[in-house]
């Protein structure tokens, strides 16, 4: 079916901790186009410096989501594609993930703004960043992209509202567009929302969930174009039919056990935010309100 290209969001996770320099939260205060300007320099020079700590974009990111990322482009060829794979990131804009030779420092930087390393304070101000970055740093935009094909994007809520107008553009020129994931609708964009009563069904985490869903989608509309009424109908069939309601029958925990568990993947995974603390603790069947873990929360990692 000729070429397909797959975006998805890249990982905190990264093959090892990154140097001071490269972690978002040690940027200077300023206008967001400043700060995006400080760390386009800092990557510049820490790529120039070369050596041991650049790595391919291939085995940078660590983590489910990554894993089931790079399987998307083996689905897309059963499926009739040339697949190419592009990574949206904070820190480096929209990049592709080959070819190997091409080298880059591990870096911490996220649009999830409750997190130390984010590198803006709301929706607003996150897409600026993307923008000010695609200029500097970016190798294509969605628009460019979907000149060459069908696209399928794999986006979170945050990604996708940082890379809001170039969805848009995207949607307005028409072609083969497919969201699994983002925040809202897009006119032009055929949008799958994450559906989490599909993860008995898909297996895996829930941070793996859409990259899981594009694979399913791949494969129930092999024969017909990406967005076409027939993969459209043969996805929803499928959905339907597979689809279970979720039942949270979670086991409460002490504060004693909150604070053991938090220390215990804080050790597994520097830096990691409270937001996906959470999000892992309630995955393994345990419950704590929200309120409650932030509060527990900053109180450990205050006490690290």
């Amino acid at each position: 079916m000729g070429q397909l290209s797959l975006v998805v969001t890249c990982t905190d996770r990264k093959i090892e901790r990154p140097d001071a320099a490269l972690c978002a939260r040690n940027l200077p205060k300023g206008s967001v186009k400043l700060r995006s300007g400080n760390w386009q320099e800092r990557l510049r020079n820490a790529t120039a410096r070369g050596g041991p700590s650049l790595h391919s974009l291939k085995n940078l990111y660590r983590g489910d989501h990554w894993a089931r990322s790079r399987r998307l482009v083996t689905a897309a060829s059963a499926a009739g594609y040339q697949a190419e794979l592009w990574v949206a990131s904070a820190g480096l804009g929209l990049q592709p993930v080959e070819p190997e030779e091409q080298k880059t420092p591990v870096y911490a930087a996220t649009f999830s703004t409750r997190h130390a390393d984010a590198v803006a304070t709301s929706t607003e101000e996150n897409a600026r960043w993307w923008g000010h970055l695609q200029a500097g740093t970016g190798r294509a935009t969605l628009q460019e992209l979907g000149r060459r094909g069908p696209v399928l994007m794999v986006l979170s809520e945050v990604y996708a509202g940082a890379m809001a107008e170039e969805l848009m553009a995207l949607g307005e020129q028409g072609g083969e567009a497919l969201l699994i994931g983002g925040v809202r609708e897009v006119p032009g964009v055929h949008r799958v929302r994450s559906d989490a009563g599909l993860s008995h069904a898909l297996g895996g985490t829930l941070t793996s969930l859409n990259a899981r869903m594009a694979a399913a989608w791949l494969e129930h509309s092999r024969g017909h174009a990406l967005t076409s009424p027939e993969a459209q109908k043969a996805w929803t069939a499928w959905a339907t039919a597979t689809t279970k309601p979720v039942q949270y029958n979670r086991e409460p925990m002490s504060d004693d056990d909150v604070i053991a568990f938090i220390r215990r993947e804080a050790a597994k995974v520097p830096d990691i935010s409270r937001t996906r603390l959470l999000r892992a603790l309630r995955d393994s069947g345990r419950a704590c309100e929200q309120s409650r873990f932030a509060s527990l929360y900053k109180r450990t990692m205050g006490e690290r």
